[in-house]
């Protein structure tokens, strides 16, 4: 029996094992090299092995490890003022995960409906396409039928409308919806971007029903687009009351966080919610360096110009092969294509190429590389797709 054999089947890795990270890049035992434009799924924005993350870990493993919520983090406090300054959010609850977070928020949107007055207001609008993690709440929420088969009953709760239908939203609030929940850009539901006015619509829609508006930017996160979030694209306009994050602002250690207004966190007091881990000292440490980083001035910058030229080179590659790419999308550097060959088998053919990229659904591409990523590394990564298209397009197997 091989190691393998003890580990729950629920993942496929490729044979590669990666022992080393330096930059945008991954390297073997046998040092071999690969671009890493998936980056753990938008969570190692920083890259692997940046300085300032590793010296903050290191240093506080040196004085303690682990309290609980029973006792005071000072980090907690520090980080927590950190995210209630640069957004428009007054409390934060820190887990160890997305989908943590998001429990977090939902529990924070219906217990804000039930001290205000409102028990019977419960449910939730959410779009097709969103993933908003693996637990059983949030599968059901997401609403995507293959994540939820063989879990049980549909979970009541959770209204699923067409992606960015605004009418459809209008129709299905009833005295029952307590709360909108959306990614301001899809990642699992193929790296689709809203429009910053679709963003306004929805919190004036919600204001005008007494809803909480709820934003999943666990992975659009964290510097992403070019903005702290995604949605303060809209310059306020569009701000939620209830925000989950994860991936990114850990840089690679687990760490998210729910962040609300005061009214919407007023009835998260004592014994209503908790976690064993979740705003550690490890963590905390680590997301203040990360923090500090991805606020910088000249990272965002360098999102946004490397973003625009991604953006250029990817057009030119759907000009190139109109066999292969049908469409351009996303926001910042939570890029996409949409593909006419299979995007799994596609991605498996990058690999070979060593350019590590994910799939999406609706048959998409995605990469979601560092932020720190230079004009070079984009070149390199456009020089391998076109080779990895041209081989594509011959393949009769890969046909979507």
């Amino acid at each position: 029996m091989s190691a393998n054999d003890h580990i729950y089947n629920c993942y496929a890795p490729p044979p590669q094992e990666f022992v080393r990270g330096e930059g945008v890049y991954l390297y073997t035992e046998d040092g071999d090299k690969y671009l890493d434009f998936i980056a753990g799924i938008a969570v190692n924005g920083l890259g692997h092995g940046h300085p300032a993350l590793l010296k903050a870990l290191k240093d506080q493993a040196d004085k303690v490890w682990h309290l609980s919520g029973m006792f005071r983090v000072q980090d907690q406090f520090k980080l927590a003022d950190k995210f209630c300054a640069a957004t428009f959010a007054d409390k934060v609850f820190f887990t160890n995960s997305g989908a943590e977070a998001v429990e977090a928020a939902i529990k924070t949107a219906r217990r804000c409906q039930f001290v205000e007055g409102h028990p019977d207001r419960y449910e939730i609008l959410t779009s097709q396409g969103a993933f908003h993690g693996r637990t059983i709440a949030t599968i059901n929420a997401g609403g995507n039928p293959k994540y939820m088969e063989g879990f049980g009953p549909v979970m009541p709760g959770f209204i699923n409308l067409p992606f960015g239908d605004l009418d459809a939203m209008k129709a299905a609030i009833n005295e029952k919806t307590a709360a909108i929940l959306l990614e301001p850009v899809q990642g699992e539901g193929g790296v689709r971007a809203l429009p910053v006015q679709f963003l306004k619509d929805v919190r004036a829609l919600c204001d005008e029903h007494g809803l909480l508006l709820v934003y999943d930017e666990v992975q659009c996160g964290a510097g992403r687009t070019g903005k702290l979030f995604a949605h303060q694209w809209a310059d306020g306009a569009a701000d939620p009351d209830i925000m989950a994050v994860a991936k990114g602002m850990g840089g690679g250690f687990p760490l998210g966080a729910c962040l609300a207004t005061e009214r919407a966190a007023a009835g998260m007091v004592i014994g209503t919610h908790g976690s064993t881990y979740g705003g550690g000292p490890l963590a905390m440490a680590v997301g203040n360096a990360v923090f500090d980083e991805v606020t910088r001035p000249e990272l965002l910058e360098n999102v946004i110009k490397m973003s625009n030229y991604m953006n250029q080179q990817f057009e030119a590659l759907k000009d190139a092969h109109p066999d292969v790419v049908e469409d351009v999308r996303g926001k910042g550097l939570m890029c996409g294509m949409k593909l006419k060959k299979k995007a799994l088998d596609v991605r498996n053919l990058a690999r070979d190429h060593n350019l590590l990229v994910g799939n999406a659904g609706d048959n998409v591409l995605r990469m979601v590389p560092p932020l720190i990523l230079t004009e070079d590394n984009v070149r390199e990564a456009i020089a391998i797709l076109d080779k990895v298209f041209t081989q594509a397009k011959e393949m009769d197997d890969f046909e979507a």
